[in-house]
């Protein structure tokens, strides 16, 4: 005995909602809820001499919490840094003058993002500014390299081999 007729097609229409509705929530999960409109926004910007694997749409973060995302990544023809324009949200429009910028990592192989230190100047950074104290991503191959190649410590303290 086959399912056919009005119970197929209400299982399969069923399992079709499922679906568009699985996806409707992915879809927001991935853009946090923003689609690119009405996304009430200020710019700033920040120059690295090294931004690792930072890419655009990476998040802006102050004590682990997204407030803003990168919006545009572009090298300085004259400086030769790169210039990097952050979409910080409206809600934190007092951001002290001498907050500063760090291109961090989440966990050891996590995706890059920019981690914002609020400092204690009264005057806020105004649309447009640029964050005027920032550091640069860390190379973990670079130092791993440094580190193996170069002995790992200091030879004097080593003590003398018996019998010299």
């Amino acid at each position: 005995m086959s399912i056919r007729g009005p119970r197929l097609e209400f299982a399969v229409g069923a399992f079709l909602l499922l679906a568009l509705a699985s996806l409707l929530v992915l879809a927001l999960a991935s853009s946090n809820g923003k689609f690119g409109f009405g996304a009430d926004s200020y710019p700033l910007q920040a120059r690295f001499t090294n931004l690792g694997q930072l890419r655009p749409n990476a998040p802006v973060k102050i004590g682990g919490v997204t407030i803003g995302s990168v919006e545009s990544i572009q090298l300085d023809p004259v400086k030769l840094d790169a210039v990097v324009t952050l979409a910080i949200d409206a809600r934190y429009a007092d951001l002290p003058s001498d907050t500063s910028a760090s291109i961090l990592t989440g966990g050891l192989l996590g995706e890059s993002y920019v981690g914002l230190q609020p400092g204690g100047d009264i005057e806020p950074l105004q649309p447009g500014d640029e964050i005027a104290y920032t550091t640069p991503a860390v190379d973990l191959m670079q130092m791993v390299g440094k580190y193996m190649f170069s002995g790992g410590g200091n030879d004097e303290d080593a003590p003398a081999p018996a019998g010299e």
